[in-house]
């Protein structure tokens, strides 16, 4: 996928009105003016930015319910912002991004504050621990932690509705196999549509 394919893509198959594609472009040009002060994306990504980061991102999209507004999407370990910025943007949810380094949850607080989406996304600054309980209808995790303590730590903000989202990269299958059967019965694997040898984890419950 070339960087004007993963462009429309968005275009065809997301709602993106021309407010909305500003904010995007805003937010990666917060992004690359970042990439000086501290290391968010690789060099390498970064030259295939549309393609391995947002839309890598939004295709989680695809398989969340629609959101009307007061929904809640946990996004863990969100680093850069991926998914946690690009769903805010592209969704309806309310997006609770969890990450603990400092210097990245202090540029996610800048990126919310000059898109003007502080009505839609907050930051908890701290490690998932620290986080007071509270249930959340679809939680994602792009990079945070091997399978089994993933679901160790996040469990307790779940329901039985919630929407688990959970690329993998090429360990998506080995990981669920890993799994107690009881768990493994949770999920399936979807192909990623930016890499055709990785895999998402969707699960519910």
């Amino acid at each position: 996928m070339t960087e004007k394919e993963a462009q429309d893509w968005l275009r065809t198959n997301i709602d993106v009105s021309r407010e909305t594609w500003q904010q995007l472009e805003d937010f990666l040009a917060l992004l690359a003016d970042e990439m000086v002060h501290q290391n968010l994306i690789s060099k390498l990504s970064a030259e295939h930015i549309w393609e391995r980061h947002v839309v890598d991102s939004a295709q989680l999209l695809l398989f969340a319910p629609k959101a009307e507004g007061n929904e809640i999407w946990m996004d863990l370990g969100t680093g850069a912002g991926f998914p946690g910025i690009v769903v805010a943007i592209l969704s309806d949810y309310v997006v609770q991004m969890v990450e603990s380094r400092g210097r990245r949850s202090a540029f996610l607080e800048t990126v919310v504050n000059k898109l003007g989406l502080t009505e839609k996304a907050m930051i908890y600054g701290d490690r998932l621990e620290n986080v007071e309980s509270h249930a959340v209808d679809v939680i994602s995790a792009r990079a945070f932690a091997p399978l089994p303590k993933l679901l160790s730590l996040s469990h307790r903000f779940s329901t039985e509705k919630t929407v688990w989202l959970l690329p993998k990269g090429k360990n998506a299958v080995r990981e669920l196999k890993g799994l107690s059967p009881k768990r493994q019965k949770m999920f399936h694997v979807e192909q990623s549509l930016t890499d055709p040898e990785a895999g998402i984890l969707v699960g519910i419950g």
